[in-house]
């Protein structure tokens, strides 16, 4: 009598068929080989990667755009908008903060940069100017006055995310002062759109096999592993510091919404694992959208918290900026006295915040750091240079975990989270399903949904209360 389980080759087949968490782990493995074994075929598959994250990008501006504006409609209510976004700046700016105190007490702790005796005479400071393009993080003004849109089809073409956030509270605002009788054709019409967008991505992301293999082939054929050797203790100090952060980010959690972090990651394995393949966190922007609306949070908490913490919480980032700067300065022999570090978390508070999209932004950084504190050679920097691409995948997977817990933590606050749906979702009880495999049904009906007849905020659906 012939068994009716399948084979164990037929299994993995239909998973690597039906799992895009297989095929990218199989696309990461066979582009580790590939760079390890044929170093200049590894190099050459570097547009593999880069093609796919332009096709992703191409979608983020439309997608946050339709998000935020039928999130406000839905909500209808611009004051509790105001206020979710304010308490995401706090939550972005407590979360930094941490991160990079963490950094420097590791730094410290451990000396990554101890014994290395290094001349800064010897190293080449023209190496960081051509990382960086020359160019320089733009001041505080610049980048609040950046944020402001000076042409509405600009926004889009620059797909600059928080001049689209802007566009789209202003049209939020205006489809809630005019009512559905005046504008009956506009709501429809952007959820539509939205439903278009969401299609299109799926379809891109059928493509993510194919760019992780070849970001990570291009990876390891360009650099090697020789960095590992050279660099391994500070690879180290970062790597356990963002573990360290990231505990402390899923007892925050636990403490404020009572989810769970492993369980998100688990649910959102496929998302991650790609984000750390094309070192691109902006590649899986959209799909993250749709499993955080899928686990209970509210289309305008989803819309504005995500999209904003790519410019203001970039916990990773923070991490290594902190580590990479005490770093720098225990190998050149500079020990930074107390209130040197103060000032390096107070500098760094600032300078991150206008890194987003800004090429070499890591470097400029930190060359904008030791040129404040002025004990640390500008040149010095360039010693990260050869270890700076391996921690993309730390900066990456911190940054993404850090913002989706910012999500849920104010969509909990605002009570903009159905906790009870979110815990089946991370348990396993109500599968994810992508949009171009069709609607979710338990969302099909709040996506129905109109603007009110008349102008004037509207009551929110019932949702769990903070208390």
């Amino acid at each position: 009598m012939s068994s009716s389980v399948p084979s164990l080759p037929r299994r993995a087949a239909r998973m690597l068929r039906t799992s895009l968490f297989a095929q990218v782990a199989v696309a990461l493995i066979a582009g580790v080989l590939v760079g390890r074994l044929w170093p200049e075929v590894g190099t050459a598959s570097q547009p593999l990667g880069d093609g796919f994250v332009r096709l992703i990008k191409a979608m983020i501006g439309p997608l946050v755009f339709c998000v935020v504006v039928a999130g406000i409609t839905k909500a209808g209510d611009l004051k509790s908008f105001g206020r979710m976004g304010l308490k995401a700046l706090i939550w972005f700016e407590v979360a930094t903060t941490v991160a990079l105190v963490v950094g420097l007490l590791a730094g410290n702790l451990t000396g990554p940069g101890q014994g290395m005796n290094v001349d800064p005479a010897s190293l080449d400071a023209s190496a960081v100017d051509e990382r960086t393009g020359g160019g320089e993080l733009p001041s505080t003004s610049e980048f609040l006055l950046h944020s402001l849109p000076d042409s509405a089809v600009g926004a889009f073409a620059e797909n600059a995310l928080l001049q689209v956030l802007v566009l789209a509270c202003l049209t939020g605002a205006a489809l809630l002062h005019l009512g559905h009788t005046k504008v009956p054709a506009i709501l429809p019409a952007i959820a539509q759109a939205q439903e278009v967008v969401f299609t299109i991505v799926g379809f891109i992301m059928r493509l993510a096999p194919l760019a992780v293999f070849g970001a990570t082939a291009h990876l390891v054929g360009e650099y090697g592993i020789g960095a590992l050797s050279t660099y391994g203790k500070l690879i180290a100090v970062c790597y356990a510091v963002a573990l360290l952060f990231l505990v402390l980010l899923g007892l925050a959690l636990k403490a404020l919404t009572g989810l769970s972090l492993w369980k998100f990651v688990r649910y959102t394995r496929e998302e991650m694992l790609l984000a750390l393949g094309t070192a691109s966190s902006e590649a899986v922007m959209p799909r993250m959208m749709q499993k955080l609306r899928h686990a209970g949070c509210r289309d305008d908490a989803v819309g504005l918290v995500l999209p904003t913490g790519y410019s203001f919480n970039l916990d990773g980032a923070s991490i290594y900026l902190s580590i990479g700067t005490l770093f720098v300065a225990q190998a050149v022999g500079v020990d930074l006295t107390l209130g040197q570090q103060v000032t390096v978390v107070l500098i760094l508070m600032l300078t991150s915040k206008g890194m987003a999209g800004v090429p070499g932004s890591a470097f400029l950084a930190l060359s904008a750091t030791a040129a404040a504190l002025g004990v640390i050679p500008a040149g010095a920097v360039a010693l990260l240079l050869g270890v700076d691409r391996i921690m993309d995948a730390m900066r990456v997977a911190t940054n993404l975990l850090g913002n989706c817990v910012a999500v849920f933590v104010v969509s909990r606050w605002e009570g903009a989270l159905d906790r009870s749906r979110a815990r089946q979702v991370l348990a396993g009880e109500l599968p994810f399903v992508p949009e171009q495999d069709g609607p979710d049904p338990e969302r099909a009906g709040e996506r129905a949904e109109r603007v009110p007849e008349r102008a004037g905020p509207v009551a929110p659906e019932p949702t769990d209360p903070v208390g």
